[in-house]
């Protein structure tokens, strides 16, 4: 979806010809209410928020102009960049911003997509606590750091993704100090994103491959502490849901 100069001007047209219809009365009440609303500790938390996400955007596209020059044709041309290109350039951590900036409707909008249920993701948040959570593993493997402890993790796990994955998954006393728990999230969300039966088995194979190549170079009481006494039973049951999903 492009937003072109044009659009932006009619629009814009469009919001001063409504502004000079208000009468002076309703112009004070609105400049009223908008007092009231900067001086709200939430308001200036979120507008902060997306003043900072511009600011990540902006910085983003200068990086990619002056390395991998996705949007340079766009900039030397002056083109309107479009959405697609400006999400080429963003990191995950970068995006999950932009998610976290979007207003609840489009969260929603998002859940629905995916189908993840009302009753577990009514505010649709639990795509935004994933990104995050994702974006920790995805920044540990770029940089070939340590991952089988998840040394990684820079935040505490959100409990309603905790509890929409065991609830979905059958799972019971997820731990996400463990790596079985990031496995058992990305495979629930690749099947909500449409991904294979097959591609997520062939998945949880190969890492059930290097655990049980753990579980043979080490101690069992080292390796239980290193994987947690129910891996076992975790993928078991991550395999039947792949199988009933």
């Amino acid at each position: 979806m492009d937003i072109s100069s044009s659009s932006l001007s009619t629009a814009g047209e469009g919001v001063e010809s409504m502004a000079f219809r208000f009468s002076a009365s309703s112009f004070i009440d609105s400049m009223y209410l908008s007092a009231i609303l900067s001086s709200s500790p939430v308001y200036k938390t979120e507008y902060t928020k997306r003043m900072n996400l511009k600011g990540k955007i902006n910085a983003a596209l200068v990086r990619d102009y002056n390395k991998r020059s996705v949007v340079a044709h766009f900039f030397n041309n002056d083109i309107t960049i479009p959405v697609w290109a400006i999400f080429e350039t963003l990191t995950l951590g970068e995006f999950g911003t932009l998610f976290d900036c979007a207003c609840t409707d489009v969260k929603l909008y998002v859940s629905n997509i995916m189908k993840l249920p009302t009753n577990l993701d009514s505010d649709g948040m639990n795509t935004q606590f994933f990104i995050f959570t994702l974006k920790d593993l995805r920044n540990a493997i770029a940089h070939n750091n340590v991952i089988f402890d998840t040394r990684f993790k820079t935040g505490k796990i959100d409990q309603r993704l905790v509890t929409l994955l065991e609830k979905e998954v059958s799972i019971s006393n997820i731990d996400f100090k463990y790596m079985d728990a990031y496995v058992i999230m990305i495979t629930y969300f690749l099947r909500k994103m449409g991904e294979t039966k097959t591609a997520c088995k062939q998945f949880v194979a190969s890492y059930q491959q290097q655990t049980e190549y753990l579980r043979n170079e080490l101690p069992i009481n080292i390796y239980n502490q290193v994987v947690g006494t129910q891996h076992r039973p975790n993928m078991t049951a991550l395999l039947n849901f792949i199988s009933i999903s």
